[in-house]
């Protein structure tokens, strides 16, 4: 299993956590040290298992809106975009749990035009005022259409940790990697009105592999 770049700091720090606490549960609990190395030991994996980095076959799109991340479609509805469409668009948002792969993926083909972080709040992630008010990332993409696609990684309670590698002139390729979100968190894309919407509210996605949308060629 590859595990992903962000992975290094954190498994660095549970490997030395899980190493001391152990040794002073056996040098304090002896036989009855089980009890703390079991749950411990658990915790440990599910560390790794957080940063799992899948094999998935990425298919080439141009009008297919790809879903950004794994985990649920939360929200389906026309709202105001006043960053960078400023305008009304469609919101399409995917929360994560911690249990989900965390990769997060271009939804659209086509080049980076905008990118910006925010510092912000850490409310719930499925708040609906989490799009707006929490640490976040936006960035845009011009479309292989040409249309003008925003997505962006909120931070959640849990997750307060986003990263993204993208800069403006790059090239966006749906479903290739562009940014990270540790310990759960959200992606909400917002999509041009006339864009044919596919998945439904409660939907479980699968990042880089599932259509969402489709956008007028």
């Amino acid at each position: 299993m590859k595990l992903h770049r962000e992975s290094k700091g954190t498994i660095t720090v549970a490997t030395i956590l899980f190493l001391v606490l152990g040794a002073l549960a056996i040098y304090f609990l002896k036989i009855w040290s089980l009890l703390i190395i079991v749950p411990l030991l658990v915790i440990y994996c599910l560390v790794f298992w957080f940063f799992r980095v899948p094999n998935r076959s990425i298919l080439d799109h141009r009008e297919n809106v790809i879903a950004p991340v794994d985990g649920k479609v939360v929200m389906i509805k026309e709202v105001e975009e006043n960053e960078f469409i400023k305008g009304k668009a469609i919101q399409v948002s995917i929360f994560m749990s911690p249990l989900n792969v965390h990769i997060c993926r271009y939804p659209v083909t086509g080049k980076v035009i905008y990118k910006k972080y925010h510092p912000g709040k850490y409310l719930v992630a499925w708040h609906e005022k989490s799009s707006t008010e929490n640490e976040r990332t936006t960035v845009a993409v011009e479309t292989a259409t040409n249309h003008k696609v925003v997505f962006r990684q909120i931070a959640g309670y849990v997750a307060r940790r986003i990263v993204f590698y993208c800069n403006e002139g790059d090239q966006a390729k749906a479903g290739h990697e562009f940014g990270f979100i540790k310990f759960g968190s959200r992606m909400d894309v917002f999509l041009p009105l006339d864009t044919e919407i596919i998945c439904k509210i409660g939907d479980i996605t699968k990042g880089g592999l599932d259509v969402i949308a489709k956008l007028k060629d």
